[in-house]
Order: structure tokens, then sequence, then C-alpha cells
């Protein structure tokens, strides 16, 4: 979705595990992630004793609580798919029609709820706090659904729906609005008979910082432009420090997201894939979970025997 500016030679030096091994060790380590258990006993154990989590999350999560994702075959809105309408020239082009298409998703996610992979990665944030453990969610999606179960440590890394961004004076501002402005009402249906609903600039969202009133746009990242550094810089640190690693839904090959986990199994930290088929990233892991991640997740997140709860 955008150019990955952030430690991009540190982490492609990484990504490729085994390219140049200088020891047997390296060479033996390689070797077995290049053959990812689907042991979940294994998996728990490793779970039990970890102190930092980091999960990666995508599309995937998200799917099971029926979020279109305007990709692939079939993934149009009306005539468009995403990247035609996700770009800074189409919202410069045409604002009417891109803000049709982001209040039409604005207003389908309002009507969605987190699902049993959601509610499981947020019970477990709250369980873990309490043992002096620590549970980050690293998301590419824009959903909040995430948030909607309770997760608190969360970096939003393409940003949020429910956010807007002011093209003149930049203020960010949280924004559940429904409609988001009276002209919206009623506009973005995804039928490509619909006709564009051509509304007038000075009827879009506009900001509401004192003496500004400029075009509000959604508070996402789009295709072409950067990620946000201060982001990154704090995904860095979490993946730093974290001592095992969940790779929930498509994240393992959609960028930059695809260039996290390898980065973390280089350094010898378990990665734990929970997606529905294998992906171009399995054989760099120690673990692949096949299946729905609303199936397979909670399982793997659940209380663990050992742990002491106060």
């Amino acid at each position: 979705m955008c150019l990955f500016q952030f430690s991009a030679r540190r982490l492609v030096s990484q990504a490729h595990c085994g390219l140049k091994a200088s020891s047997s060790k390296n060479q033996k380590f390689c070797l077995e992630m290049a053959r990812p258990s689907s042991n979940m006993a294994d998996f728990r154990e490793v779970f039990a004793k970890a102190k930092h989590i980091a999960i990666i999350t995508g599309a995937g999560v998200s799917a099971e609580s029926g979020v279109p994702t305007f990709r692939g075959a079939g993934g149009f809105w009306r005539k468009w798919q995403a990247q035609e309408l996700a770009t800074p020239g189409a919202f410069a082009r045409n604002p009417s029609r891109v803000w049709e298409f982001y209040h039409y998703r604005r207003e389908v996610m309002l009507s969605k709820q987190p699902n049993p992979a959601h509610v499981a990665i947020a019970e477990c944030e709250r369980r873990l706090s309490k043992q002096g453990r620590s549970v980050v969610v690293i998301t590419q999606n824009i959903d909040e659904l995430h948030r909607k179960a309770g997760t608190k440590h969360l970096l939003e890394i393409h940003g949020s729906l429910f956010k807007t961004r002011c093209t003149s004076c930049g203020n960010v501002a949280a924004n559940y609005k429904s409609p988001i402005c009276p002209a919206l009402a009623g506009k973005g249906a995804p039928d490509p008979e619909t006709e564009d609903a051509a509304i007038p600039v000075e009827d879009l969202p506009q900001c509401e910082e004192d003496g500004c009133s400029g075009l509000l746009r959604p508070h996402v990242v789009w295709f072409g432009e950067a990620l946000d550094p201060g982001i990154l810089t704090a995904v860095e640190k979490e993946l730093d420090i974290c001592d095992l690693c969940l790779v929930v839904g498509t994240s393992s090959v959609v960028y930059p997201a695809a260039m996290f986990a390898p980065q973390v199994s280089a350094r010898g930290v378990p990665v734990a894939e929970f997606n529905m088929e294998p992906t171009p990233a399995t054989n760099r892991f120690r673990f692949h979970f096949p299946g729905p991640c609303g199936t397979t997740l909670p399982p793997a997140l659940a209380r663990h025997e050992t742990e002491i709860i106060s």
C-alpha cells in the first residue's frame, strides 16, 4: 500500500533466512524453520513462557466478521477496486466519489462486531497484563474491530476509518458520526449501476477546528503514501522486545507487515502463523495453524494451566 521507509535495509537483510548463513548453527536453525509445526500443545508451552507477545493481524482476522476487503476477484465498489479510489490522486480528482466509498465502508463497519479471534486477543491482553506480561497488536486493518473488542495496546499502521485528517490544517480527530455529514446521508451504494452523487466540495466533511473549515479526508494510508514514521518506530520497538510473535490473517503476505514476522523469526523468536492456508512466508515460521482464525486462535490464547491469576 505504500513505500516502506522504516528500517527497510535491516528488515530486508533479515527477511530471507539462510541466504548468508555463516555457521552450521544458523543452517540448522533455518532447516528447522522450513517445517512449521501444527502441534498446539507445543505452541501452548511457548505461549506460557512468553513475556512480550506481538500479534500482527491483517484482513483475514476481520473476514469472519463479514468485513468486505475490496481485493481480488469481485472486490469492487461500483465499478472500481480499492486501489483506484484509495489514492491521493483519486481524492484530488473526485473527493465526492472517494467520500462516498469511505462513507459506505464506515456505515458497513458500524454494523459489524468483533469475532472470536478479536475477542480472544483482547481477553488475552487483559489477562496477561495482570501477570506483568504484555501483548501488542500491530494491525493493517482500518476497521477498529480490535478496539471494539477491547484491545488497548494497538498500533494501527494503516490508520482508521473512524478518524479524519484536515487537508488544510492537518488536524486528526476521531469521528463516529453517522452519516459523517448530511450530504452523504443515503449515499455510497455499491451497486455498479449507481451514479455518483457529485456532492460539492463545500458540502463534504469539513474541519471543525476554529477558523479552519478545510476539507477532511479519511485518516488512512492510501496507495502511494508513506506510513507514519512514529507508528513504525513504535512497531520496531515492540518487535525488538517480543519473545513470541503471532501472524493472524493475511498479513504475512501483504507489505509492509510481510517484513515484520520474518525479521522476528530471523533472530530466533518463535513465530506462529494462523491463516486459512499456507502463505509464501509459512516455511520461515515455527508454527502454522490452518483454518479460520476465529476457530484456531481462541484455544491458542486461552489461559494456560501454569498461569497464576492473582
